[in-house]
């Protein structure tokens, strides 16, 4: 079993999708406008993971992520070495990051770590370490 694709609402979507694109580096796939009450609904493609960028429906307020929400807590990226992604997220602009400690880079059990927040509250962790058995 894989997973097909991860479904992300936004009630930003201009934001949302730049910082998808722009940021961490998704590509559009698929981007349908009007599509079952929503203004938007767009599939983004990174190697072979699939984010669904969507837009509230019409007359929908969504609520602001919380860390004590159900469900989906983070989603996590392995890249080859954090501190060299955290400079290239700071050349582009982005500033958005969960501190801990006093710092944007922080460790949890020996391992380097940053988190950032996207426009619509997804919580991003980026981490260049495998997990070991």
């Amino acid at each position: 079993m894989k997973i097909h694709h991860i479904c992300i609402q936004t009630d930003n979507y201009d934001n949302s999708l730049k910082f998808y694109k722009n940021i961490l580096g998704f590509t559009i796939f698929k981007e349908t406008k009007n599509f079952h009450q929503r203004a938007y609904n767009t599939w983004l493609e990174l190697d072979s993971l699939m984010i669904e960028l969507q837009t509230k429906k019409e007359n929908q307020k969504l609520i602001d992520f919380s860390k004590n929400s159900k469900g989906i807590n983070h989603i996590c990226f392995l890249v080859d070495d954090v501190e060299e992604e955290y400079i290239r997220i700071k050349k582009l602009g982005y500033n958005k990051f969960k501190r801990k400690n006093n710092s944007d880079i922080y460790i949890v059990e020996n391992e380097k770590l940053l988190k950032m927040i996207a426009p619509e509250g997804t919580i991003i962790e980026i981490r260049d370490t495998q997990m070991i058995k």
